[in-house]
């Protein structure tokens, strides 16, 4: 198959992946996964304070029936956003309608490189961790650059938000009993190539990569990364506005959206899978179309690791 014909291919499941597809794949979900309590472990969220990430931790702290009728001093889900008054509005939702008062808040940019060093050295020096869900993300249309010269979209996708976060954070979940990390990725890395000369690009590839890389070496955590699909959200509003109205009937609910979410973060049947996989609508999926030669060589993996620590080391 040619990448011109893995393009209209990958194009037209969009097209395809209607409200009534989550419909169709949602009959062989299994409900009783999801009723499920989690007293005692703990969360964190990265842009929690919309779309599906605000979801995903409202639905996490209505299931946590200890710490609603006994104080915990440990938050049971932590929320890092980078606008305060948006991320207490949050906050505050979450609080009224789960009932869980253990909601803590950490305003952070996650596009700078030099605060979340900072955040996770102080995290793990006051908070322990179970789940990591890097869900924030980016998407300018124009090229940006931040205050460090990164290209913003590069900056909060992959180098800051997933990779810095996530290597500082490791140490912190290997403390616990079946840690995990999810990556909230996109399909649009089906008809990626993994580009070491460009990172500034082809981001969601990289995501998939990094997870698969890291499941190598910690097995003790497990990792996943999945597509939520294109769920109504605040971020495709303003991003992709003239996607959002052609597909207005076929866009999927923030609660469609964050189904696969909750079911990898809570759910025995998704920590029985193998770590590294890429899930949609609760299922293991290919990471490559087939004959489409977007596979990464261990060489390219091991470099786009290398570049990615440099990088990191310079804003330490």
């Amino acid at each position: 198959m040619s990448l011109y014909r893995s393009v209209v291919w990958f194009t037209k499941g969009l097209r395809e992946d209607t409200k009534s597809g989550y419909e169709s794949a949602s009959k062989d979900f299994v409900p009783h996964n999801l009723e499920v309590q989690v007293p005692g472990r703990v969360f964190l969220v990265t842009g929690g304070n919309s779309g599906t990430g605000k979801a995903t931790a409202l639905e996490i702290a209505k299931r946590d029936k200890q710490l609603l009728t006994h104080v915990s001093t440990e938050p049971h889900v932590h929320l890092v956003c980078r606008d305060q008054a948006l991320a207490e509005d949050a906050r505050g939702e979450i609080i009224q309608e789960s009932g869980n008062q253990n909601i803590f808040l950490h305003i952070v940019d996650l596009s700078d490189p030099k605060k979340i060093w900072k955040f996770f050295e102080n995290f793990k020096q006051e908070h322990k961790l179970h789940v990591l869900i890097n869900n924030a993300s980016c998407m300018v249309n124009k090229r940006e650059l931040t205050e460090d010269g990164l290209e913003k979209n590069f900056a909060t996708n992959t180098l800051v938000s997933v990779y810095i976060l996530t290597t500082g954070l490791i140490p912190v979940l290997e403390k616990e009993h079946d840690p995990q990390v999810i990556t909230i990725s996109s399909g649009g890395m089906l008809v990626q190539k993994l580009n070491t000369d460009d990172l500034q690009s082809k981001r969601t590839r990289q995501q998939v990569v990094l997870m698969e890389r890291w499941a190598q070496g910690h097995p003790a955590i497990h990792f996943s990364s999945m597509h939520p699909s294109w769920a109504d959200t605040p971020g495709m509003r303003q991003a992709m506005p003239g996607f959002h109205a052609r597909f207005r009937d076929r866009r999927r609910s923030e609660a469609q959206g964050t189904d696969t979410v909750l079911w990898l973060a809570l759910s025995s049947a998704a920590a029985a899978q193998p770590s590294s996989r890429f899930f949609q609508d609760r299922k293991p999926v290919s990471t490559h179309l087939s004959l489409t030669r977007m596979s990464s060589s261990p060489a390219e993996e091991e470099k786009l690791i290398e570049i990615l620590e440099q990088l990191a080391q310079t804003f330490k």
